[in-house]
Formats: structure tokens, sequence, C-alpha cells
């Protein structure tokens, strides 16, 4: 993932059969639990998975997890919704965040509080507000495994050439607007993207303190409706709108590879500043052939950064499997977000470590101290603060409401007016909330 990180890579794919007699060897693979897993991971990260899979494997006799991978996560689901709650339903299933509320509610689940109490797994050691994202009514329905957030890349060696300071650790809108314009009047070029994508819009709102929707965010009951035409959504779209019309921004579009995009235009020194996944940083490091600059989510000036929404996702136990299958996978769970195990995960892919022990690892310390930007995400985990906003919504119609705003912030982008456009998503998000609450019953 960093340069040199290799020599902390510990790969296990010795098997229980490496000391054993054949015989013995088939007789050990014979009495094992097959525990079947679907994931989602791809490139690098899948074969951090595996890695861990394998040494899971490799430490005990009684259990044998499979990894199968499945698609992106916005194919995997609607393969386990067809599935779940029958004998073909994986016993794990690996999903993203925003499918939180549909599968709680799905039916296809056993929740992991079942477990935790089954087993007397105590879960102080796991970040809380990770923690708290998948955490309904007091009740963990799912296991914490790659968790990201957003942060603000920008290139320090660019921003030296101009003549600009570093950023601070916690910038406003109104920093990197200044910035931006600099960048602008030493290369002629807009320097800054603002993607307009969904995530990006719910982050930078809850980085205001306030929630998407109502009822706390759809936790303190069902939301019915969306909670963002007000002063923090139009902050957002009114700072887009700012740079659009000062011809500081670049705009990567809607389409489906505009991340991917934004983040080789970055890499290759097309823009300087844009915000993405922490995950991310793994590989713009090692593409990127200047200093990278990593700072917390921006906020307007005069507001206090309340902090971030967990981004990653999680990994369910299907309902209805076997108490031999449950021990299995549930004995995986707590090897994979393990001190080490999290402590090496983190390093492969650049996701946090959900486990608060993987940081007092030596591991995950001298990585820290080979690569310092590492500790921005981590530091701006710890600094959020844990309310309604930071928990994140719930809401069944996630993924729309993702494309209602980004469609406001397209538009915006475009030239079209800031309170007629947040008032548009709004009300469709509402609409689309109240169709699927009347589809799932509530």
């Amino acid at each position: 993932m960093f340069k040199n990180f290799a020599k902390y890579t510990v790969l296990t794919t010795i098997g229980i059969g490496a000391l054993l007699p054949l015989t013995q060897v088939h007789a050990a693979e014979t009495k094992r639990q097959n525990i079947v897993f679907w994931h989602s991971m791809t490139g690098q990260n899948q074969q951090a998975i595996e890695r861990i899979v394998n040494e899971f494997n490799a430490s005990q006799t009684k259990y044998k997890v499979t990894p199968e991978f499945q698609g992106q996560y916005v194919e995997a689901l609607p393969k386990f919704l067809s599935v779940g709650g029958t004998s073909k339903a994986p016993d794990l299933f690996q999903s993203n965040e925003i499918s939180t509320k549909q599968l709680s509610t799905s039916g296809m689940i056993e929740p992991m509080q079942t477990l935790i109490k089954k087993y007397k797994y105590n879960t102080k050691d796991l970040r809380k507000n990770i923690l708290n994202y998948y955490t309904i009514n007091g009740k963990l329905y799912s296991m914490p495994f790659n968790s990201s957030a957003p942060v603000l890349y920008y290139n320090k060696d660019a921003f030296k050439d101009a003549g600009i300071d570093d950023l601070p650790t916690n910038p406003t809108y109104e920093q990197v607007t200044e910035a931006a314009k600099k960048l602008k009047e030493k290369t002629g070029s807009a320097k800054l993207s603002i993607l307009p994508y969904g995530w990006t819009f719910e982050e930078l709102l809850a980085n205001q303190n306030q929630t998407l929707v109502n009822n706390g965010n759809g936790r303190k009951k069902t939301a019915t409706e969306a909670t963002f035409n007000n002063k923090a959504g139009k902050n957002i779209l009114n700072w887009i709108k700012t740079n659009a019309t000062a011809g500081t921004l670049v705009d990567f579009g809607t389409g489906a590879n505009a991340g991917d995009s934004e983040v080789s235009a970055f890499t290759s020194g097309q823009i300087d500043m844009f915000m993405n996944s922490s995950a991310s940083l793994g590989n713009i490091k090692k593409n990127a052939k200047f200093n990278v600059g990593v700072t917390y989510l921006p906020h307007p000036e005069g507001t206090k950064a309340n902090g971030v929404v967990i981004g990653g996702a999680s990994i369910w136990l299907s309902k209805g499997k076997s108490t031999k299958v449950q021990k299995g996978a549930f004995e995986f769970l707590k090897f994979a977000t393990s001190a080490k195990e999290q402590a090496q995960w983190s390093i492969d892919t650049g996701y946090f470590a959900v486990n608060n022990k993987s940081y007092d690892t030596k591991l995950l310390k001298d990585a820290f101290k080979e690569t310092p930007i590492l500790a921005a995400p981590v530091n701006q985990l710890k600094a959020t603060k844990i309310n309604a906003a930071s928990a994140g919504a719930l809401i069944t119609a996630m993924s729309k409401e993702r494309v209602n705003t980004q469609n406001a912030m397209e538009n915006v982008i475009n030239g079209k007016d800031v309170d007629s456009e947040l008032s548009k998503a709004a009300k469709q998000t509402t609409t689309d909330i109240k169709e699927a609450n009347e589809q799932t019953g509530e």
C-alpha cells in the first residue's frame, strides 16, 4: 500500500496439514465446519481479506471459512436478498453501510447482538463511533469491518509553488476557496474538485451537526421526511456555487467513473484539491509524484466541525444457520476484528482499524511514523462528536437520496439556483422515503 510497507506484511498460507500425515489432514478437513463468506473486495483489498481468512483457517481446526467474491456492493446485495432466508444463503455477507436499514428489517439477518449476548463478547475494544452506525435501538446488527470516512486531499508542492501555506488540520470552506483562487492565479486553471456525489453531501451536512432525515436521522423511529432543506444544506450548495462562479472548480460529472477520474486527475497533477475516502489514501500516496497533504473535511466559517459519518461496510450473519455455523462465524469475526488483524488490514488497504488496540501495536505505530499523513483520518474520527448527525441516516431509500442530492450539486455547478435545487432534492427524497416505507410496511 505505502512505500516499504511490505516489510510489515506477514502472510500465513500454511494450512493445518503442514505437519500432519495425509490421512490425518483429510480427517481434520472432513470434520471442519465450512463457513461461506460472501464479500465485495477486489484487487489489493481482496488479497488482504484472503490473508485474514487464510490466517484464521490456519489458526484452528474446527472451522474453514470459504471466501466468495460476489461483485461490487450494488451487485452483491440483490444476490443476497434473492437467497436470504433459504439454504442457499451464505453464512456471512459483507455489505456497505447504506444497506443497513434494508438488511436490518429484511428478516434475513441474525443480529450480531444475539451472538454477543450468547457468547458473552465485550465490544469495548471496538471504536464507539463505528459501532454506532450499525447499532439500532441499542442492538448491534452487523460487525464493523472495513470502515472509512472522507478527508480533503491536496498537493503540498503545488501549494508551495503558489505561495500558499499548508491547509490547517480542520479547514473552512472559505480557506479552501481562497487556496483554490490562488492556485488558479498561479496556473491559469481550475484546481479544485467538489464531486457531485450524494455521499459527499451527506458528510458535509453531518459535519455541520445536521441530520439528513427526521426522527433522529431515522434512529429514534422510522424516518418520514428529509431535513436537509435548511441553512446547512444551503451552505454546501452555496460553497459549490461560489467556486463554480469563480472558475476554480473542475466538474467530473456524475457518471459511474467520475470518482476514479477525479483520483487520477489528482495524482497526475490536473487538480490540486479534492475530497475522497480515507481508504483511497494508499492508492493516492502510491501514484502521486508529489507531497500529498491530508486534512479533515472542511466546514463553513462560524460553524463548529461536528465530524464525519462512517462509511465502508460491515459483515452480516444470515438468519437460520445452525449453532455450529453461528459459533464458527463469530469466531472468525472476532479474529478478523482483533487488534493484530485490524492493524495489518489497515496497512494493507487504507481502511480504519476498527479495534482501538490496533493503534497501540508496533505495526501501526511504525506505519504512522513512516507515513505521518495516515494520522489525519484517524484523528478526524477520534475528534468526531457522537450524536445523531454523525451516526448517519437510516433509510431504505438511501440510494435514491444520493441521486437526488448529487443532481442538485451538479445542477448548481451548471448555474442553477441553490434554493430551488435544494428544495427539489429534499421534496423528492421525502417522496422516496414515504414510498419505501409503504413498501416495507413501516
